[in-house]
């Protein structure tokens, strides 16, 4: 059940603090907006629960659309690690005739923290 919270009580933001799987991605959308887009693996803490299976991974979609965050995403490099400060996202699109949905990170700031290498 969905309770009512006062005004301003809302929040969706999202700091992770990874490593960079790939070279970013750089795609002109049919608008002409373009956006670059990257993937960040992050770890999980290891498990406090009996029965789980040691520390694993989360690879979390990164999605660059505006100003600062764009610029400085394209610099990013396979490897590198980075902060991204955003909002979590879900996308619906349509894949092989069928509906589809993906949850993203939308970065209003992203910064290296380490450089690959």
């Amino acid at each position: 059940m969905v309770t009512e919270q006062p005004e301003g009580e809302w929040a969706n933001e999202v700091r992770l603090v990874g490593r960079v799987s790939a070279d970013p991605d750089e795609r002109e959308m049919p608008s002409g907006d373009t956006v670059v887009l990257f993937r960040l693996v992050v770890p999980r803490d290891a498990p406090t629960t009996a029965g789980s299976h040691g520390a694993s991974l989360d690879t979390i979609d990164i999605a660059c659309w505006a100003g600062r965050a764009k610029t400085s995403g394209r610099r990013l490099r396979a490897g590198d690690h980075a902060e991204v400060i955003g909002a979590l996202r879900r996308r619906f699109f349509r894949a092989g005739g069928a509906a589809a949905s993906r949850y993203q990170v939308d970065a209003r700031a992203v910064r290296r923290t380490h450089r690959a290498g």
